[in-house]
C-alpha cells in the first residue's frame, strides 16, 4: 500500500475503475456489477474509483451497495466533483455521453464551492457512506478559472475539516494536471490515458514534476479505453473508434509481446505501474472475468527482452521496467 502524497490515505498498486458499472457503452445488470466488485475484493483490490458522471450516479449506487458487505476501514473510495446532477424529465437515454441509462438527470458543470459540497453530499448519499477518502475535481478543462479559484479551495477546506482525506484532480490531459501539481497543495492527480504504451505524454512534465513535489499519480485508462486490451477492428481509443494507424501500432505491440511470451495487457499494465511517481493503476472492468484477467496480467512479470526490443533504436520507454 502507498500513501497518496502527504495524506494518510492508502491505495494498492491496482485499483478498480467503476465507469463500466455505470453501463459504459452497454448495460450491466446489478448482479454482474456486484460480482465484479466481489471479484476485485477476492483479488486483493482495495481501491475503488467512481464518479457521478458514470451512468448518472448508477456507478456510485452499485459500488456502494457492493461494498456494504466489507469493513469500511479496509478499503479506499474516490469520487469526483464538478458535474452536478440535476433531475431531468427522464425521457430518452444517456448514450450521447456514453452510458446506456435513462436520462433521469442532466449534468451541470459546477466547480463553485457550493457546487462542490452539494455534489459530494449527493455522492455520499448514493454510495451510502459517511465519508469518501479521495475527491478529485473532474475534467475541469474548460472551467480552469472556476476550478482553481473556487473548486480547489473548497476541497482544501473539506480536507482541513477532515471530511475527506486526500484531494486532487482527474483529467485526460497533462498540462492542467501539471499546473495543479505546481500551483496547489493536491495530494494526488488522476491522469487518464496519457501514460500508456501508445501515449507517453505524461512522462514529459507531469510525472517528473509530481515526483519532485511528492504528489502521487494514479493512472487511469491503461488500455486507452480498450485498444490495448484487445486490438481488433472496432476497438475504442479514448472512448471513440480507434483510428487505423493506432490500431496498427497496437497490433505490432501485441505481436511483440507474443514473441516474448507475454501479453499486450500485461505489458500495458506493467508500463503504467513502473514509474516511481505512480501510486496505483485503475482498470475498468464490467465482469468478474475481466477483473480476474487484469489481476492475473498485473501479477505477470514482463520479460526484460520485451522492453529492450521496444526501446530498440532509442532510449528505453520512460518508466519502463529496467
Amino acid at each position: 500500500m502507498t500513501a497518496l502524497g502527504r495524506s494518510g490515505v492508502q491505495v494498492g498498486p491496482l485499483g478498480l475503475g467503476t465507469a463500466p458499472l455505470g453501463n459504459l457503452y452497454t448495460p450491466v445488470d446489478d448482479e454482474q456489477a456486484h460480482a465484479t466488485v466481489r471479484a476485485a475484493w477476492q483479488r486483493g483490490i482495495r481501491y475503488f474509483d467512481t464518479a457521478p458522471h458514470y451512468g448518472l450516479g448508477l456507478s456510485e449506487r452499485r459500488l456502494g451497495a457492493a461494498l456494504r458487505e466489507y469493513d469500511r476501514a479496509h478499503y479506499t473510495v474516490s469520487t469526483k466533483v464538478g458535474r452536478r446532477l440535476d433531475p431531468a424529465d427522464g425521457t430518452g437515454d444517456d448514450l450521447d455521453h456514453g452510458f446506456a441509462v435513462p436520462a433521469t438527470h442532466r449534468r451541470v458543470w459546477d466547480f463553485t464551492a457550493d457546487g462542490v459540497r452539494r455534489t459530494l453530499e449527493a455522492s455520499l448519499h448514493r454510495l451510502g457512506l459517511d465519508r469518501v477518502d479521495v475527491v478529485y475535481l473532474h475534467d475541469p478543462d474548460d472551467h480552469a478559472e472556476q476550478a482553481f479559484r473556487e473548486g480547489y479551495p473548497a476541497l482544501e477546506r473539506l480536507r482541513s475539516e477532515g471530511v475527506v482525506g486526500a484531494i486532487g484532480a482527474g483529467m485526460n490531459q497533462t498540462e492542467m494536471l501539471t499546473r495543479f501539481v505546481r500551483d496547489t497543495d493536491v495530494d494526488v492527480v488522476l491522469c487518464a490515458g496519457r501514460y500508456t504504451l501508445l501515449d507517453r505524454s505524461a512522462a514529459a512534465e507531469l510525472l517528473p514534476e509530481a515526483a519532485r513535489r511528492g504528489v502521487s499519480v494514479v493512472i487511469g485508462g491503461p488500455f486507452n479505453s480498450g485498444l490495448l486490451a484487445d486490438p481488433t477492428p472496432g476497438a475504442t481509443y479514448d472512448y471513440t473508434r480507434a483510428p487505423a494507424h493506432l490500431l496498427e501500432r497496437a497490433l505490432r505491440l501485441e505481436a511483440l509481446a507474443a514473441r516474448h511470451g507475454t501479453t499486450l495487457r500485461a505489458a500495458a499494465l506493467a508500463f503504467c505501474a513502473a514509474h516511481p511517481a505512480v501510486a496505483s493503476v485503475l482498470v475498468g472492468a464490467r465482469s468478474a472475468a475481466e477483473v480476474h484477467d487484469c489481476a492475473d496480467r498485473f501479477a505477470t512479470a514482463v520479460p526484460d527482452a520485451f522492453w529492450r526490443e521496444l526501446g530498440e533504436g532509442g532510449p528505453p520507454p520512460p518508466g519502463a521496467p529496467a
